[in-house]
């Protein structure tokens, strides 16, 4: 999550993404739009090559230029002047355990990798001190970096295979995971195992969370049967708390009053590259694909548009709503609906299971990208 410049205002993420005549050529399943008449989600089928999910392991582009200088901590909290020491401090011993130890005769000794997570609510810049310890860290053809989301980890594992996957990642330097999180027995095993041998090979982790590492998996499966991988997870880490409000809404109204359906299609016609879907639809699509698909998915897009909108009852549904959420806030694509309030789509109960703080994240970027700053921010005209 990103940081404003300045304190006190109100950032939005600037929409880098414009539409290309490349975007057909790398993902057959993506028509390509016409001047005037706004393209479809659903009649987008994306597909992931290895080679691209390789290519995607960097941070997305809302936090293109980021660096420690320009976050800004809250005078009020000190934890975050704290935190980009830590960051930086990490990177640095990162850096250290990579090159290894000199032995004699010139070998060099490998030493493990270093773990840092950064605990905290939501907005406080978690995101964008990850991404500025990604760009910290040097460029070097024989030992690279990776910044993949938590899903786009375990997809990389799913394509290429556990083993695969450590000789892929084993002389990088560091590995940044961004929304770190536990959601099914299955992670837990994969993850734990994955992180522990990565980091013998001396790759050093930076993740972000809104749940401390011993908490992970809670509500959400028993995790008290997987109580040594998640003890082993939290093992690699030295946990950074970053305390504060979320930036996202510092002096913004309410969610605004949805537009109408008519209101919706109007905007969604005038603006070159724009989506239109109805929700259901939608939500539908979206279960015919794997949430890394997502960032295919929306590629090229200036805007999204969603008529008929209405608060779920199916926790698949809503995940998957979440996972689609978080791609566009990466990649700043504002978001204009009809119907319900977009702070009530996830449903009272659903605000207080286990998943309770995606949801809440969700919430709060879905407000961000509804916001009319959002427009501006991408250069569009105003609804």
């Amino acid at each position: 999550m990103s940081r404003s410049s300045s304190t006190g205002s109100a950032p939005v993420p600037s929409n880098s993404l414009k539409v290309t005549h490349s975007i057909a050529a790398r993902h057959p399943g993506i028509r390509r739009y016409s001047p005037g008449v706004p393209g479809r989600l659903v009649d987008r089928h994306p597909t992931v090559s290895p080679e691209l999910l390789i290519a995607q392991l960097v941070p997305p582009p809302t936090f293109t230029g980021v660096s420690f200088e320009s976050y800004r901590p809250d005078p009020a909290e000190p934890s975050q002047a704290a935190a980009v020491l830590a960051c930086e401090a990490f990177c640095a011993e990162a850096v250290r355990r990579r090159a290894g130890r000199r032995k004699v005769f010139g070998r060099r000794e490998t030493l493990p990798g270093v773990g840092l997570y950064l605990d905290g609510g939501f907005g406080v810049g978690k995101t964008h001190l990850l991404a500025s310890a990604y760009r910290r860290i040097p460029d070097a053809a024989d030992h690279p970096k990776a910044f993949a989301a938590f899903g786009e980890l375990t997809q990389l594992a799913g394509v290429f295979g556990f083993v695969e996957c450590i000789e892929l990642l084993a002389n990088y330097t560091v590995l940044c995971i961004d929304e770190f999180e536990l959601d099914d027995p299955g992670n837990t095993t994969l993850i734990s195992r994955l992180l522990s041998q990565l980091v013998e090979r001396g790759v050093s982790i930076a993740a972000t969370s809104n749940t401390l590492p011993e908490q992970l998996g809670e509500g959400r499966f028993a995790a008290q049967d997987f109580l040594r991988e998640i003890n082993t997870l939290a093992s690699i880490f030295t946990t950074v708390r970053i305390e504060g409000p979320d930036y996202r809404h510092r002096g913004l109204p309410p969610a605004p009053q949805p537009l109408t359906d008519a209101q919706v299609i109007s905007a969604a016609e005038g603006r070159p590259g724009a989506t239109l879907d109805g929700f259901d639809e939608l939500c539908r699509h979206l279960a015919t694909m794997h949430p890394s698909r997502y960032h295919a998915l929306i590629e090229g897009v200036s805007a999204v548009h969603i008529t008929g909108v209405h608060p779920l009852d199916d926790q698949a549904v809503a995940l998957r709503l979440v996972a689609l959420t978080d791609r566009l806030y990466d990649a700043g694509i504002p978001v204009v609906a009809s119907g319900a309030k977009l702070d009530t789509v996830f449903s009272p109960e659903m605000l207080e299971g286990g998943y309770r703080k995606k949801y809440l994240r969700a919430t709060s970027r879905l407000l961000a990208l509804s916001n009319p700053a959002a427009w501006d921010a991408a250069g569009l005209p105003a609804t």
